[in-house]
């Protein structure tokens, strides 16, 4: 995308925009107006006042490597917010903002952002507060027009809510991005029409994606989704999911659950995922403790994914799941040709009742794990 080479060249000229407010590319840079980036100094109002800038003219505000203190920011329309991403698995780096107080509601608010980038930032919420977002829209209804706001290469951990709450946004993309250690779910949508790719879902104290309202319409591929304390996803009544190529590994509770909500999940492809050592947390009598939790689901095709049951790193912790694929109640949806080797610990296909002549379940070969058999 253009924004990309314009945000190269940025870079290229730190030096450049270090002295001067106006970038010739068309970016500002926020230590002209003010910030300091020394990680005590509170830099709300200075960057506030160059998001204000380029908003004027939909620009850039380049935020150049350095920790900037700031309360809640609102991120106008068409503006590109561009830091430079030198984050790591397990701590922020390069261009970093870090939230100063318990009491905001978000750290960047894209309520307004219509048409918006955030590039390469790392928001760190020091999990202050209670229920404190990393990013979030904040909305009554959905806006008249699509957000087409894109969030990339983004590290946002440790806030006490959600890495970001999308909340009546639609038309959106978050790729390479890091979601990881929150109090909430690593991104909570109530949307869609959303691009989620090539990310990073780690070690939320909820689930790792998480739509409980209305959702649909989303593409969700060949992101890594891992350590979650609920479910690594959960999808409550959606429509219209491509599943693709992603690796779920130790989820709280299932690896994947669409549950029933006010109307059934409809219309997923679930297809070439890798589900391993799900519902480590999970009673191993429920069916929370699966890799794949299908609960009254309609026009449901689960294909060519790949299962295996396991425990902690090291040898150590629980072993789980019990069961590979759970379902009932299933209309019109098509479970084949799935990879179930040492899949789960009881069962590797679960019926639980009230599945229609119109689903098709078979060809899924495998076999439970025993404990009491080395593997190789």
């Amino acid at each position: 995308m253009a924004l990309t080479g314009v945000a190269s060249a940025a870079w290229s000229q730190a030096a450049d925009l270090s002295s001067q407010a106006v970038a010739p590319q068309g970016f500002v840079d926020v230590r002209q107006f003010g910030a300091v980036a020394d990680g005590k100094a509170d830099d709300t109002a200075a960057l506030q006042r160059a998001i204000d800038a380029a908003g004027k003219k939909s620009g850039g505000v380049f935020l150049p490597p350095g920790v900037y203190l700031a309360r809640e920011l609102k991120l106008r329309a068409g503006v590109a917010l561009v830091g430079v991403p030198g984050w790591n698995y397990s701590s922020p780096g390069g261009s970093v903002l870090r939230l100063a107080s318990a009491d905001a509601s978000c750290l960047l608010n894209l309520t307004d952002a219509r048409g918006a980038t955030v590039d390469g930032l790392a928001l760190d919420g020091r999990l202050l507060g209670q229920n404190v977002h990393g990013m979030f829209t904040n909305r009554t209804e959905f806006g008249k027009h699509e957000d087409a706001f894109r969030i990339e290469r983004c590290q946002v951990t440790r806030f006490s809510g959600d890495g970001l709450n999308l909340s009546k946004a639609w038309c959106f993309s978050v790729r390479h991005c890091m979601l990881a250690f929150n109090g909430g779910d690593g991104l909570n949508l109530r949307g869609w029409d959303g691009f989620i790719l090539d990310n990073w879902f780690s070690g939320n104290k909820r689930a790792g994606f998480g739509a409980r309202f209305e959702n649909a319409s989303l593409t969700f591929t060949s992101n890594r989704v891992e350590w979650n304390h609920e479910e690594n996803m959960v999808v409550v009544g959606g429509d219209g999911y491509q599943i693709t190529g992603n690796f779920f590994d130790r989820a709280g509770t299932c690896g994947l659950a669409l549950r029933k909500g006010s109307r059934p999940c409809k219309q997923f492809t679930i297809t070439g995922n890798f589900f391993k050592r799900s519902g480590k947390f999970a009673n191993p009598e429920s069916h929370d403790s699966a890799q794949i939790l299908l609960e009254e689901a309609h026009g449901v095709t689960c294909t060519g994914n790949n299962f295996e049951c396991g425990r902690d790193d090291g040898g150590t912790g629980v072993w789980s799941p019990s069961y590979g694929i759970v379902y009932t109640g299933l209309v019109d949806c098509v479970v084949t040709n799935n990879a179930m080797n040492e899949g789960a610990l009881r069962t590797l296909l679960l019926d639980a009742g009230g599945t229609a002549d119109g689903a098709i379940v078979r060809d899924n070969p495998g076999r439970v794990f025993r404990l009491d058999q080395p593997r190789n």
